[in-house]
């Protein structure tokens, strides 16, 4: 029997999910597997090249395997480079300028990726966001899709030998993504520092231990009350 050994058709991956998205992606394949390739590298100046790159091409958005390798840089020891990592990874959560979301697959890839984090790659959110405020609300994003990130701030919070500032941010990411599991922590610190503050108020005379440790009162009662709005 005479047949076509091409005419089947060809059930291959596509690395991008191509809707009405984009246009044209088949063309930057190349490029884009170099680029992903030199995300890996040791060198911080190659993978900063290969992120630009990524984002100028809008391939986290476009393919789960990219959205996926750049994921796995949340803990990239450069923190500009983190930086960039969360706030792009951010952006592939939130509805583009024209109000779409992206394609179903990057979607459920990313945050099934960011579901199972645990300790490391939350710090490594936490301390970017420490770092500059505006990206709070990408590193917030991020944390949404993980359950156990409620957990693991709470510990960062109720570790004195964190910094302040790391601590600070803590709470309030517990407060804007609404982790209810850290309600109960969030409670106790709060009244044993509003009674370590009554008490300095009272012996104002005597030198007082780690001032800055009360000054998370008014951010820890803000994320109650979010919690308790929850």
């Amino acid at each position: 029997m005479d047949s076509d050994p091409l005419s089947f058709d060809l059930m291959q991956p596509s690395l991008f999910q191509i809707h009405d998205t984009t246009t044209g992606a088949v063309e930057l394949f190349p490029t884009v597997w170099s680029a992903a390739e030199n995300l890996a590298s040791p060198d911080k100046n190659l993978r900063m090249v290969a992120l630009d790159q990524l984002i100028e091409l809008k391939a986290p958005r476009l393919s789960p395997l990219v959205a996926y390798i750049i994921a796995t840089r949340l803990t990239d020891p450069d923190l500009t480079i983190r930086k960039k990592v969360v706030k792009v990874l951010g952006e592939v959560l939130s509805r583009d300028k024209d109000g779409k979301p992206a394609p179903d697959a990057v979607y459920s890839h990313l945050t099934g990726y960011l579901s199972q984090m645990r300790f490391r790659p939350i710090y490594s959110i936490l301390e970017v966001a420490a770092s500059d405020i505006r990206l709070e609300k990408y590193a917030a994003r991020l944390l949404n899709a993980c359950p156990y990130g409620g957990g693991h701030l709470a510990v960062i919070l109720a570790d004195r030998k964190i910094p302040f500032d790391m601590r600070k941010e803590a709470v309030r990411l517990i407060g804007l993504v609404g982790y209810l599991d850290a309600f109960s922590v969030l409670e106790k610190l709060e009244s044993r520092l509003a009674t370590k503050l009554s008490g300095q108020q009272v012996m104002s005379f005597a030198p007082q231990s780690a001032p800055e440790e009360t000054e998370l009162l008014p951010v820890i009662r803000s994320a109650l009350r979010m919690l308790q709005s929850a």
